[in-house]
């Protein structure tokens, strides 16, 4: 049977809203409500008046882009990057950095009351850093356009995987705020810069790194071209498939704990060295660890926890589920003469009944997980045997969930603070503080 074809109504625009905006949520978004809908506006700040259009409607939600502001509030600013607009980045340069950190506590509050039934929270300073400059670590998309026979460098787009192009960036750290007109100038130079997926920026403090991810094989021109217009930095390359090669490896030093940590460029370390070395003073100040007591580190990463315990502690057990950071950790352990220290590779969301690293005479427990959180593996341990719990968390939403877990075993959360790492961000970034119950 022939099949008649029938082009499909263009979708109407929805209509403008008239919306005012009570709070802000946990990603930085307004919230309002509409038809008995809550509806979630990016851009928005509370109390403010807004007219804002729907883009995705659910059933008990809305989505919408923010139109215009009728009446501002009193704490919006005016956007500092001519890329505002557009790139996916900083997504509350529209609002002061004070009242950044008080619509992120509030909406930790949110999630506190809605997943852990904790609704008095015992809120510590917020640790804070320099608005500007304070990124030392960043990756820099690179595609080929085919048709232009261009290649385009710069930030994903705001919910895209469009490219925007960057000329300067000032939340990296000043050694790399305008390095895109240098990439811009040898990718329109190198007609095997096409071959380069991402660009990966680091300061680290023996020297600024610059790696080349590509995926095909560079000419020795190419490579001598790039070194040569990237004189006073590192450059390194990574073809995906051999180790990367380096003259000398990144470090990063901690001076309150006479400590340097190596690391390479694709392990994982925390982008704000201010608000990582306060991250680390308060970690102590908190936890106040006993030469007599024992640490278990769980997501360890490439020790910068486990190393600056050990150093009060009579042991500490690393445990992290990416072999190369764990070898990291140990060479650092080496490289600093800690010796009471062990480090275990271990996927911390698998069973731990045949772990080998789990010790029953571990005192305190230090939890430092990615976004999803660290529910298996809470689930699994023998929470009662800990005097002390601390949760460095990267995202509220999980850690409220972990919460309840904890508290149904028997601990008090005893202090909480903010750590605005990623400043004019939505990310939300905190440490807990949970001690056992005395019966």
């Amino acid at each position: 049977m022939a099949q008649i074809f029938r082009a499909k109504k263009a979708t109407k625009p929805s209509k403008h809203l008239a919306l005012q905006i009570e709070s802000m949520d946990h990603q930085g978004r307004g919230v309002a409500r509409h038809d008995g809908k809550v509806c979630f506006v990016a851009g928005a700040l509370t109390n403010e008046h807004v007219t804002a259009q729907v883009t995705q409607a659910k059933s008990k939600l809305l989505e919408a882009k923010l139109i215009k502001v009728m009446t501002a509030s009193e704490y919006r600013t005016q956007p500092f990057c001519e890329h505002y607009e557009q790139c996916g980045g900083c997504n509350l340069q529209h609002q002061s950095v004070d009242n950044q950190l008080i619509e992120k506590q509030q909406a930790v509050e949110k999630l506190f009351a809605r997943f852990a039934k904790i609704t008095q929270l015992p809120w510590q300073a917020a640790i804070t850093s320099a608005p500007l400059h304070y990124r030392r670590a960043a990756r820099i998309a690179s595609i080929y356009d085919k048709k232009r026979n261009t290649v385009k460098l710069g930030f994903r787009a705001s919910q895209s995987k469009q490219i925007v192009d960057i000329e300067q960036c000032n939340v990296l750290a000043a050694p790399f705020a305008d390095i895109f007109i240098t990439l811009n100038a040898l990718s329109q130079a190198l007609n095997e810069f096409k071959f380069i997926s991402h660009v990966q920026l680091c300061q680290a403090d023996n020297h600024n790194y610059v790696l080349f991810r590509h995926t095909k094989g560079l000419s020795q021109t190419t490579y001598q071209a790039i070194r040569a217009g990237l004189e006073n930095y590192q450059v390194v390359f990574d073809d995906g498939e051999n180790a990367v090669e380096y003259q000398q490896l990144p470090n990063y030093r901690l001076p309150e704990f006479g400590l340097v940590l190596e690391f390479q460029l694709n392990n994982f370390i925390q982008v704000n060295q201010a608000v990582n070395d306060a991250m680390l003073h308060q970690a102590v100040t908190w936890l106040k660890p006993r030469a007599d007591e024992k640490v278990l580190d769980l997501f360890c990463g490439v020790g910068n926890f486990s190393l600056v315990l050990a150093k009060y502690a009579n042991a500490v057990i690393g445990v992290e589920g990416e072999a190369q950071s764990v070898a990291m950790a140990r060479q650092n352990a080496q490289t600093n003469q800690i010796h009471n220290v062990q480090f275990h590779c271990f996927d911390l969301t698998r069973a731990i009944s045949e772990a080998t690293w789990f010790d029953p005479s571990v005192d305190v427990l230090l939890l430092d997980p990615s976004r999803t959180g660290a529910l298996e593996v809470l689930e699994q341990l023998p929470l009662g045997q800990f005097s002390r719990i601390l949760y460095v968390s990267c995202d509220p939403v999980t850690l409220a969930r972990d919460a309840q877990v904890i508290h149904r075993a028997g601990f008090t959360l005893e202090k909480l603070g903010l750590m605005n790492m990623f400043v004019h961000t939505g990310h939300i970034e905190t440490m807990a503080l949970f001690v056992k119950q005395q019966k």
